[in-house]
């Protein structure tokens, strides 16, 4: 009686929405709003939940205790988080290991962007646990999964179909990292680059949108304050040292991203092997870290940000932020493989600082007349190994540049860290995500699941009879052609149908901008290029693959003995059919989303 009523209720609620008559943008971008609103809201929720688990783990025993009781206290108290984080996640989340960033990345891949919420619950609360007692983790894997759950739970209960789901996790995904960072730029392109693994046009207005949003809320709670404390004063000299110096540590923290993923899956496959109950595992790792966050006097404590002013790097000695960037690494792998919750990115940006502020002391030492500044060193390599770690590099330099506000900074952000990443991927192909995924069973490309594309074929996905012309053909024809609104390449066959070449439709409007006495008398045979083809046999990982050579927006199908023609593949097609594939193996019937679906009888 109350599901009837409930969706009584909401038949009337679709049929007065439609009444608007809205167009796809417009709801897209008002749902956006809404993400935003409850993706900022989400992450000041989390952070007073940091805050009241270190009240109640921390600061409260603390009264009771002499200062080295305390010292004595603090490993105890972070084992007894990491283990209330595990026997949450056994407990309320009912065994699940808690959702991550991964995960979001694989249900936007195959589930049609669908996201369990008591799962994502359980992890937030764990994480807050894990965070409050001092576990080295970060806090934008939690707030991104949050987010992106919320979305996915707002595209669910009206009934989105999966594309648009997607969008609206990414959209969730981006206000979790923005609220978190004070980062709307950056958060935008986390979700892009991370989650939907494309920089797709359509997705790029409510992504924005809900990432500013939610940097708005968030600094009506929390300040604006960048997520870290930035130097007032720091700055390179262009001439002698990008070329130079810059460089080189961009070689330098890509070698620590792959040191950091390596020891990161080690425990992993460590933890594995050990035949010990997981709660006591959990309880062993919350000391270990503990231990070393004595020794690192502090300096290793997670909370998710930072616990180092990056201003205190030119007072330190290279070794001591070596050893920094080397302690948070082991102590970031044992607090999420030995039971805790929370993220890599963060942790991340602290092993890139140290690594930087080393590095930049060192050159001090060496160079102590050219004036460097440590700090500006620290920066950089902020950026340059969350590239080397999480394959995000985009992120990791708007992140930093959004912390400084500098233009000045963009120049050696960027050389630095795509240099990081191109080595890091170099020595190591997988990153702190797809590493998960794949360890998992799990093989993603740019938001896609590998494994659904090799199992389709372009035989099921072409257009069999797109529009050709002929090799005589002449251009006046291809023009009107470009103005009946084609969006594919342009098959050019002979007399037989032979596939003889494509005319890129790119190439096809520039040629529509040139005089018209220079283009008179060519045909399509003067302007044709050659193409890279594809046969209905065919996977369409391949055709993907194909694509990719020179970004094509399609690809022809041929038969491969006699090299006729049969049809035209795009990425429309490929998207199409693998929508399809992963809807009706995994997420069930979805009901369209504009308008708004009726409750099924």
């Amino acid at each position: 009686m109350a599901a009837r009523r409930a969706g009584g209720v909401w038949d009337r609620f679709a049929d007065w929405f439609n009444a608007f008559h809205f167009n796809e943008n417009t709801i897209l971008l008002g749902f956006a709003v809404a993400i935003g609103v409850a993706g900022g809201l989400g992450v000041v929720a989390f952070y007073r939940l940091i805050d009241l688990a270190y009240w109640i783990l921390y600061l409260t025993p603390a009264v009771f205790l002499t200062q080295s009781g305390i010292l004595a206290y603090r490993p105890l108290l972070t084992g007894v988080g990491i283990t209330l984080a595990y026997l949450i996640m056994r407990g309320p989340g009912r065994g699940h290991e808690g959702l991550n960033v991964p995960d979001v990345q694989r249900a936007v891949a195959r589930e049609g962007g669908r996201l369990p919420m008591r799962p994502t619950l359980a992890r937030t609360a764990a994480s807050a646990v894990t965070l409050g007692s001092g576990g080295a983790a970060g806090s934008e894997g939690p707030v991104a999964v949050l987010g992106a759950a919320l979305a996915s739970f707002l595209g669910r209960a009206f009934r989105f179909d999966p594309a648009r789901t997607k969008i609206m996790v990414a959209a969730g995904a981006a206000a979790g990292i923005s609220a978190a960072f004070n980062a709307p730029l950056a958060g935008a392109f986390f979700a892009l680059e991370e989650i939907l693994g494309s920089l797709a046009v359509g997705a790029f207005p409510p992504v924005v949108v809900a990432s500013v949003v939610a940097a708005v809320v968030s600094h009506s709670f929390l300040g604006n304050n960048p997520a870290f404390p930035i130097p007032e004063n720091y700055g390179y000299v262009l001439q002698r040292e990008l070329l130079v110096f810059y460089p080189f540590l961009g070689v330098i923290a890509g070698l620590v991203g792959v040191l950091f993923v390596r020891v990161f899956f080690g425990t992993e496959s460590l933890v594995r092997r050990l035949q010990s109950p997981r709660w006591t595992l959990a309880f062993l790792g919350g000391l270990l870290v503990g231990v070393l966050v004595l020794l690192s006097k502090g300096l290793l404590v997670g909370h998710g940000h930072f616990a180092v002013h990056l201003d205190v790097f030119g007072g330190m000695s290279w070794t001591s932020l070596a050893l920094l960037a080397l302690g948070s690494i082991l102590a970031t792998s044992i607090t999420l493989n030995f039971g805790g919750s929370g993220g890599v990115f963060t942790p991340s940006l602290y092993v890139g600082a140290a690594t930087g502020g080393a590095f930049g002391v060192a050159l001090t030492g060496l160079f102590p007349d050219l004036g460097l500044r440590p700090e500006a060193y620290a920066l950089v390599g902020m950026g340059a190994v969350v590239a080397a770690s999480t394959s995000a590099p985009i992120t990791g330099m708007l992140l930093v540049f959004e912390m400084t506000n500098d233009y000045e900074i963009v120049i050696p952000l960027m050389l630095t860290t795509v240099i990081a990443n191109l080595v890091a991927r170099r020595l190591e192909p997988d990153s702190l995500y797809s590493g998960w995924l794949r360890r998992r069973g799990e093989r993603l490309q740019h938001g896609a699941d590998r494994d659904v594309l090799a199992g389709l074929r372009v035989a099921d996905a072409f257009d069999p009879a797109p529009a050709v012309v002929g090799e005589t053909t002449p251009l006046v024809q291809l023009l009107e052609h470009l103005g009946h609104g084609a969006f594919t390449d342009i098959p050019v066959v002979d007399q037989h149908r032979r596939l003889v070449g494509i005319i890129p439709i790119a190439d096809l409007g520039r040629l529509a901008g040139e005089p018209r006495e220079k283009t008179a008398g060519l045909v399509a045979s003067e302007v044709t290029i050659p193409a890279e083809t594809v046969a209905p046999g065919d996977t369409l990982l391949e055709a993907i693959r194909r694509m990719g050579v020179r970004g094509a927006p399609s690809i022809p199908v041929v038969d491969r003995a006699t090299g006729h023609l049969l049809g035209l593949v795009s990425r429309a097609h490929v998207l199409a059919l693998y929508e399809r594939a992963v809807a009706g193996g995994a997420t069930g019937e979805h009901t369209a989303a504009f308008p708004l679906g009726r409750r099924p009888a």
